[in-house]
């Protein structure tokens, strides 16, 4: 189990192997462990991927918009610790 994610082995072979009967990856032999595969994403895995984050942007986008002139500054001003924050999480990792 990857303790970052807490998901164990199982559930990722399971999630998988819904993916894949979905369309979404495919498998392949990997050329240096025969034991192991690669789950590569499929054009119609990409094609969702991408559908999905442009619809993320355009929704985070309609939020900003709402927000008062004073709320997107605050926001502004709060970006350099957030961006920190997220550095820091990488080295972590």
């Amino acid at each position: 189990m990857k303790a970052s994610e807490q998901i164990t082995q199982p559930a990722i072979i399971q999630l998988v192997s819904r993916l894949e009967r979905e369309g979404l990856v495919e498998r392949q032999p990997d050329p240096e462990d025969g034991r192991a595969v690669l789950v590569r994403v499929t054009p119609a895995g990409e094609q969702i991927v991408r559908t999905r984050s442009e619809d993320r942007v355009r929704r985070f986008s309609q939020l900003i918009e709402a927000l008062t002139p004073e709320e997107r500054r605050a926001i502004g001003v709060a970006l350099p610790a957030l961006a920190r924050m997220a550095a820091l999480m990488d080295t972590e990792r």
